[in-house]
């Protein structure tokens, strides 16, 4: 690819990760995507629960008051899970030399597959604890992950981290921590895909196949979808410095974590038609 192609590009707009402070406390762009994430789904998820026609023999999973208790559950396992997983998945070795990094989130974020684990898991111990049908609950879940997705990576733009591979493409940026050249604005692609693209299918499976009256369905729609929408991007990202690819020069952890969310995405679905029956 030619040296000049990969200057001429879109000037990366330099806006400051901290949205505002208040006193000694700084208040990152980064953080507010989590609650704006967390509010807006929880906003859709009243909307799902309160319309009884979509749901099996016409009757919600849970009452409004319960899942406005699972919002705090939820956010627990998406912070919790994610800050685990990251660490597991992507910086295990540097946490164990120094454990104190551990707590150093400007080093290192958030993994959405840790984050979908702990979640997961809060959902599982919450369904048990007040007698909800768990697949139905994965559904609601699942329905509005992607709008959280969509926060999440624009703030990973604005933050300019988790940048693409070098391009030339007209709309490639040059971030401001990825050297001079131009690169492929990957947390877009995953902000498009995997959020506006996967939350438009699911809402549509929702609204207009009636696709929660089959419990699990809408929730192997979503985790088979997010999967093959992150294994695409990540041949256009860049992998995390400390690991960098794992085998062949194109295999990546993202790829790796991905695969089996895939298997599992697909088997939910195809177990979705005798449940409902």
């Amino acid at each position: 690819m030619p040296t000049a192609e990969l200057f001429a590009v879109i000037a990366f707009p330099n806006i400051d990760p901290v949205a505002f402070s208040i006193g000694p406390v700084a208040v990152h762009w980064y953080g507010l995507a989590y609650v704006v994430g967390i509010l807006l789904g929880w906003f859709y998820a009243r909307r799902l629960v309160s319309r009884s026609d979509l749901w099996p023999k016409d009757t919600p999973p849970m009452t409004l008051a319960q899942l406005d208790d699972f919002l705090v559950w939820a956010a627990l396992g998406v912070i919790l899970g994610g800050r685990i997983g990251y660490i597991l998945f992507y910086d295990f070795a540097a946490i164990v030399d120094d454990p104190l990094r551990a707590f150093q989130i400007w080093n290192g974020g958030m993994s959405f597959h840790g984050g979908f684990t702990g979640t997961t898991i809060a959902m599982i111990l919450f369904a048990r604890r007040h007698g909800i049908r768990i697949w139905s609950l994965f559904d609601i879940v699942a329905a509005v992950v992607p709008i959280g997705l969509f926060f999440g990576r624009i703030a990973n733009f604005v933050n300019g981290e988790l940048w693409g591979k070098l391009s030339g493409a007209p709309w490639a940026f040059v971030f401001p921590n990825a050297g001079p050249f131009a690169r492929h604005p990957s947390q877009l692609y995953e902000a498009a895909l995997e959020g506006i693209v996967l939350f438009l299918l699911l809402a549509i499976a929702i609204y207009a196949f009636k696709a929660l009256k089959r419990p699990g369905l809408v929730t192997g729609m979503f985790v088979a979808g997010y999967a093959l929408c992150r294994i695409f991007v990540e041949f256009f990202r860049e992998p995390d410095a400390q690991l960098g690819y794992l085998f062949g020069g194109w295999l990546t952890m993202g790829m790796l974590l991905s695969l089996p969310m895939l298997a599992l995405g697909i088997w939910a679905m195809l177990r979705a038609r005798p449940a409902a029956a």
